[in-house]
């Protein structure tokens, strides 16, 4: 037979202590039933653990062997035990993270930062895709959340991060700059530099009914994947953008940010409703978080 753990925390209790009485004092418990645990552990070693007599209680030399083991055991079942506990907190373990670059300027680094303060030994790994990787991703289980822009598809579970005003960029000293707000009809006679379309279409089944209630067709004569690359276009007169407002924050010289009337967009976190990970929802709590304390929260 083996030991349990009660039992060998009676007997380090009583090593410490050189006296039942101590410690049954310390464990809450008869020294009667103390006793009868201690022996019970004795007849199972086939060993003596201690020599009792009138001056007290003190341990064999086999008990003084066994004691650092003892020991030993009780720190790996508590260490065990603790592991399970700040697992089912999600504080260990690991998370895939993926993000698209449209959302990567404000949010990412204030998120990646919380959640290394909050959860040192939580394993988070971040990772730059396509919308239609991402999607493809978080449906598969390759990524645990992802942050991403509306439309996406049903079945993934969605928490809207911040809504943000939709902005022309245009040149400084552009007609437009001193608006307060355009609408969209005011670019229709622009030239325009856009993002590249991709291979999900329902964003630009979106975007492209936009420009036609506003009763044009964009004339696009550039085109390139990333904010800072249509940023410099813009600086350099090539033509006009849109943004979302947070990408202001990568502002070069020579842009100005007007606000669109009646566009906005959001950024969202989704994830599979199936995924019970603990260290997801702690995450998925942080970012919540967040993005509350983010200045760019609201539409308008």
């Amino acid at each position: 037979m083996t030991p349990d753990l009660r039992q060998l925390r009676y007997f380090v209790a009583v090593a410490e202590e050189s006296s039942f009485t101590r410690a049954a004092a310390r464990l809450l418990i008869a020294q009667q039933s103390l006793s009868q645990q201690i022996t019970l552990l004795e007849r199972t070693l086939g060993a003596k653990l201690f020599d009792r007599d009138s001056r007290g209680t003190e341990l064999t030399e086999v008990g003084t062997l066994f004691l650092p083991e003892a020991r030993a055991v009780l720190q790996r079942a508590d260490d065990a035990v603790a592991v399970v506990t700040r697992a089912v907190r999600g504080e260990i373990g690991s998370l895939r993270l993926a993000f698209l670059s449209t959302t990567a300027n404000y949010l990412l680094p204030l998120v990646v930062r919380a959640v290394r303060e909050r959860l040192p030994d939580l394993q988070l790994s971040t990772e730059e895709t396509t919308i239609s990787a991402l999607v493809e991703g978080v449906t598969t289980g390759r990524y645990d959340v992802a942050f991403s822009r509306p439309p996406l598809v049903d079945g993934l579970a969605t928490r809207t991060l911040a809504t943000e005003p939709v902005c022309a960029v245009l040149p400084v000293g552009h007609p437009l700059a001193d608006r307060d707000e355009v609408t969209l009809k005011d670019l229709a006679d622009e030239n325009w530099v856009l993002a590249p379309r991709s291979s999900w279409e329902p964003w630009h089944l979106v975007h492209d009914k936009e420009f036609r209630e506003a009763g044009f067709v964009p004339k696009v004569v550039q085109r390139d994947p990333s904010p800072q690359g249509l940023l410099g276009l813009v600086a350099a007169g090539v033509g006009v953008t849109w943004l979302a407002r947070s990408a202001n924050s990568l502002r070069r010289t020579g842009v100005v940010f007007v606000p669109i009337n009646g566009e906005s967009i959001s950024t969202e976190m989704v994830w599979l409703p199936g995924n019970t990970s603990p260290a997801l929802q702690a995450v998925l709590e942080i970012v919540t978080e967040v993005a509350a304390e983010s200045d760019v929260t609201t539409a308008g």
